[in-house]
C-alpha cells in the first residue's frame, strides 16, 4: 500500500468519523425521510408522462398547493438537519402538511410523499439529543444509597399523608 493511498484512506476515514458525529447530534433521518417526502408532493402535479404521441399531464386545481407544501416539507426536513432544537415544531409541521397533501396533492403524492412525510415527523418527535459527556460520567457515579425501581429511576420517599413512613417510597410499599 502506497503513502498516497494510506494518506487517502485516513482522510475518507476521517470524513466519515466527522460527518457519522454530525448525523448523532440531530434528527438526521427524520430531516432526510420528511425532505424524500416534500419531492413527490411538489413533482406530480407538474409532470408530464409521454406514451408514444400521446401526452399525460397530472396538472390539477390545487398545483400550487402542492409546490407549497412540497416545497416547506423540504425546508422543515432542512431545518431538522440545521436547527435540531426545533425538533418538535418541525415533526408536528411535517405531520399536518403530510395529512393536508392527501387532500390537496394527488392523494399525498401517490401515497409516497405522504408516508416518508408521516414517518419523518414522527422520528422528529422522538428524536431525544444526546446526553452531554459530563452528564453520562454523572450518572455512572450515581449514589447507590438512593432506591433505585426496577428500570434504574431514583424513587423518592412519599411525603404526604399521615400514613407516610421511612418504608414507603413513591406509593410503593414493601411487603413484610
Amino acid at each position: 500500500m502506497s503513502a498516497e493511498s494510506q494518506e487517502l484512506s485516513d482522510r475518507l476515514g476521517s470524513w466519515r468519523r466527522s460527518f457519522r458525529t454530525w448525523r448523532w447530534q440531530r434528527p438526521f433521518w427524520a430531516g432526510l425521510l420528511t425532505l424524500l417526502g416534500g419531492l413527490p408532493i411538489a413533482y406530480f402535479p407538474y409532470a408530464n408522462l409521454t406514451l408514444g404521441q400521446l401526452s399525460i399531464r397530472m396538472a390539477t386545481t390545487a398545483g400550487a398547493g402542492s409546490l407549497i407544501i412540497g416545497v416547506l416539507l423540504v425546508v422543515l426536513g432542512l431545518t431538522m438537519w440545521f436547527q435540531p432544537l426545533v425538533r418538535t415544531f418541525s415533526g408536528v409541521a411535517a405531520i399536518l402538511l403530510a395529512l393536508v397533501s392527501l387532500v390537496v396533492s394527488n392523494i399525498g403524492g401517490f401515497v409516497i410523499g405522504f408516508l416518508l412525510a408521516l414517518l419523518g415527523g414522527a422520528l422528529a418527535l422522538s428524536w431525544v439529543p444526546p446526553r452531554p459527556a459530563a452528564e453520562a460520567d454523572a450518572s455512572a457515579e450515581h449514589d447507590e444509597s438512593t432506591p433505585n425501581d426496577s428500570a434504574g429511576f431514583t424513587l423518592q420517599k412519599a411525603a404526604a399523608g399521615p400514613g407516610a413512613d421511612d418504608e414507603s417510597t413513591n406509593g410503593r410499599h414493601r411487603a413484610g
